[in-house]
């Protein structure tokens, strides 16, 4: 009995290793997008997702925007959903199993359509803005009923922090002088 719980404590740490080293699926990688709103625009709110299916939070970002100002497709896709919903404007975009959603806009595609990454797909209104008297884009990506962040698709979502160490840690050599860290020399920018 003993035999198999000394085997599993001694193999596990290697497991373990092989599978931190291994790094994300392809899969897990984030597609890369445009940015909706030409230049790129201020994030006016971030993405505040809820705890819960109906509990409070923000399911997308609003980027500050003009009214009339053109709206482009982050990914390529298929639009599923073009026209009014809550009364303003709406546009799905699906691409394979995610789909980014823009409003409130008046469409200039149709559903059906199938569009390129930085595609025109309507111009931005006023009227259901989140962000009133100002316009601003409420831009949303969804897998399925998850709500993810938008930002991720142009590289401005969360800040993903790297190891200290890119393949193992810096060991001391027995006898020898201290081995200089790799952040020794790392200083904050002055502002």
């Amino acid at each position: 009995m003993r035999l198999p719980i000394l085997l599993v404590r001694a193999l596990l740490p290697g497991v373990l290793l092989v599978l931190l080293a291994a790094g994300p699926a392809t899969g897990d990688e984030d597609p890369v997008g445009v940015w909706p709103l030409r230049p790129q625009p201020d994030v006016i709110a971030h993405f505040d997702p809820p705890s819960s299916p109906y509990g409070p939070g923000h399911r997308g970002v609003d980027l500050a925007g003009r009214s009339g100002q053109r709206v482009h497709t982050a990914l390529g896709g298929t639009v599923t959903y073009a026209g009014p919903l809550a009364g303003r404007g709406v546009v799905v975009v699906s691409h394979g199993d995610t789909r980014t959603t823009y409003e409130p806009l008046s469409a200039s595609v149709s559903v059906g359509d199938t569009v390129d990454q930085g595609t025109v797909i309507g111009t931005l209104q006023l009227v259901g803005s989140h962000c009133a008297p100002r316009a601003c884009l409420h831009w949303g990506w969804l897998r399925g009923e998850t709500y993810l962040d938008p930002l991720r698709l142009v590289g401005a979502g969360p800040v993903r922090l790297l190891p200290l160490w890119r393949d193992e840690p810096v060991a001391r050599s027995p006898g020898r002088a201290p081995l200089r860290l790799p952040y020794d020399t790392w200083r904050p920018l002055a502002w």
